[in-house]
Order: C-alpha cells, then structure tokens, then sequence
C-alpha cells in the first residue's frame, strides 16, 4: 500500500498503525487476543527502527466500541494490563479513539506510537 510500517529521525520512532493480525493478515476471535496480537505487533514494528516499548512516549489507538457510546470495558483492561506488562511504572501519553470502521475487514483495534529512543552511553 505504500507506506513504512517505521520511521525513524534521529532518536524519534513513528510506527504506522498496527492491529492485531497474525503474520497472515488473520484476526483472533477473541477482542482480549487480538489486543495483546496488536501489542505484539507494535513492539516487532518499534524493533525495525531500534526501539522497544520502554522507549514509547505516545499512544494512539482506535477501537470498534463494544457497545454505542462507550469503547467497553474490555479495549480499557486489555490496554491497560498490557501497558503496565511492557512498559513497568512508566505510563505514556495516551489518547483512545472510539472509531466506526478500521483499515481491513474484522479489524476491532489498532494501535500506534511514539517513541524516544535514549542515547547509547556506551557509544
């Protein structure tokens, strides 16, 4: 489609938005195994550029609500279970977007971020 799935300027990572698809484009049925896929995604695409979760400062993520005027209860606890796993007591900005549609068909969440890569002390 023309895109890079990772940029990264200097010690700045941008990743494009990563749902939770299996390495053939395949979604979970289950919304709790398609988040974590998607947390999965996001860390192997900051990887390319050089970075990881603990370097992420800035999260976006889209989610199909559960129910009408509310993303639901499970996008919140899954998001939040898996922050604290990758990312310890740090916590990063977050913004949680409610949206109608996402990019493929099946798709209920997709997550991007930004990162800030600490420099080498040993360089």
């Amino acid at each position: 489609m023309h895109y890079h799935q990772a940029v990264r300027i200097g010690n700045r990572v941008e990743i494009s938005g990563q749902g939770g698809w299996d390495d053939d484009f395949n979604f979970p049925d289950s919304l709790e195994d398609e988040i974590v896929r998607a947390f999965d995604n996001v860390e192997r695409t900051l990887a390319t550029a050089g970075a990881t979760w603990r370097d992420v400062v800035h999260v976006n993520s889209y989610h199909l609500p559960e129910v009408d005027g509310f993303i639901g209860e499970t996008h919140n606890r899954v998001m939040v279970e898996q922050f604290r796993k990758r990312m310890g007591d740090r916590a990063p900005i977050w913004t949680e977007t409610g949206v109608p549609a996402l990019g493929a068909p099946g798709m209920r969440v997709e997550i991007r971020v930004t990162a800030i890569v600490a420099p080498d002390p040993a360089r």
